[in-house]
């Protein structure tokens, strides 16, 4: 997929993918279909071992942090086949990569703002999965507006010495170490003063807490800090100036997530498609109504949009723009779309399709229950809607703040 020589400014798009990229996709793809991962067990402890050797798989075969520079195990991807590999890995199915925040966020983070000392130490065990890492930056009353973070960190002789609270903390339950968003100069304006921090999830003083979500998923945590001791030397980059690190971080992973996020999409609603087909199996099938087709091509012409808005965007970066609060359009459109797909699809199926996986009577083992509930956290996670919508208005749009 190329950019056109025409000027920025004309929107034009090349879609074909070069010789080089199709042989990426090829031997990935490849790789995949030889090495299935197999189905992910519900069973917590059981989903960490099968999450770490399936990354161990993917480590040895050479696929694992594809866009990390190739001097520190990558095979330094470019943005395209960062790409291509989320949609592939989509396609296949594959779980979602146990160590997904230390792939995508703290290993670039160290790559970009670490010394040496701290790559030697870290990177290693990121991509093979020897030690997991979580993220700690959204707070009770700093969620979406990060920001406002109030959790402290006060230098004392070489350590920090950390209070306070994180919420919506992804594998922090067994995560070996959490990426942290502290204030450390609370005279300093909101966006200054902020410092990312390496913690070590075995310190005293941290307590972790499940949080049971409406589908019965326990993904996220509560994380609580009480006098926790951080060594000075886990501080990446520069004191009171971690909050630039972490904005450019999220931009950088909103953008390759995008395509993965519209092809897991695109798949499930093929794969509604399919069972309004054939359901129910002794009436005429729920394709068949009128209403049911007009809902579908909504969803469809949705998901076309969404693509080509995304390709939009990744074309400018490709033509040397920075990933930037475009993101946000991507983001607002693919999580509202996503959720009213679903909506859709358990209103179609009936009081059938609202039943959860266990049920007897459920339909595909309750998947359409399971993720119509599941999609409702989608516009909160990663910066919810409303704060998307502010972005879009103040940064693209120039609109004046009301």
């Amino acid at each position: 997929m190329r950019p056109t020589s025409t000027a920025l400014t004309s929107g034009n798009m090349d879609l074909t993918f070069t010789e080089s990229e199709e042989r990426f996709r090829s031997s990935l793809r490849n790789w995949l279909i030889a090495n299935p991962p197999g189905p992910e067990p519900k069973e917590l402890s059981s989903w960490v071992t099968y999450g770490k050797s399936w990354q161990k798989s993917l480590h040895k075969a050479g696929w694992c942090g594809v866009h990390w520079p190739k001097e520190y195990g990558g095979k330094g991807a470019s943005l395209i086949e960062q790409i291509i590999f989320q949609q592939e890995m989509a396609r296949a199915k594959a779980p979602l990569l146990i160590n997904l925040a230390g792939l995508t966020m703290g290993g670039p983070v160290l790559i970009a703002h670490g010394t040496q000392t701290q790559k030697s130490r870290y990177l290693k065990n990121i991509l093979a999965a020897d030690e997991i890492w979580c993220q700690g930056f959204s707070e009770p009353n700093a969620g979406s507006d990060l920001a406002a973070l109030n959790t402290k960190a006060v230098l004392d002789g070489d350590d920090f010495v950390v209070n306070g609270q994180k919420v919506w903390t992804s594998f922090a339950r067994y995560a070996d170490w959490c990426m942290l968003l502290v204030r450390t100069n609370p005279e300093a304006p909101k966006h200054k003063g902020i410092t990312f921090l390496i913690v070590d999830m075995r310190s005293p003083g941290i307590t972790v807490r499940p949080l049971k979500q409406i589908n019965g998923d326990e993904d996220f945590n509560e994380l609580f800090f009480e006098d926790v001791r951080v060594p000075r030397e886990n501080v990446i980059g520069q004191i009171d100036a971690g909050w630039k690190i972490a904005i450019t971080t999220l931009m950088h992973e909103r953008q390759t997530l995008t395509f993965s996020r519209q092809l897991q999409s695109t798949i499930a609603l093929q794969e509604l498609c399919d069972l309004v087909r054939r359901y129910p199996n002794k009436k005429e099938p729920i394709a068949a109504d009128p209403v049911a087709r007009q809902r579908l091509a909504a969803a469809y012409i949705e998901s076309q949009a969404m693509r080509y808005t995304s390709l939009r965007n990744l074309t400018k970066t490709l033509r040397g723009g920075e990933p930037g609060p475009e993101g946000s359009i991507e983001k607002l459109f693919w999580s509202e779309m996503y959720q009213r797909m679903l909506v859709d699809a358990v209103a179609m199926l009936g009081p059938f399709g609202q039943l959860m996986p266990g049920s007897s009577h459920a339909i595909d083992d309750g998947k359409w229950g399971y993720l119509h509930l599941y999609s409702r956290g989608r516009t909160i996670a990663a910066g919810s809607s409303e704060i998307q919508r502010n972005i879009i208005a103040e940064r693209i749009l120039q609109l004046p703040r009301g």
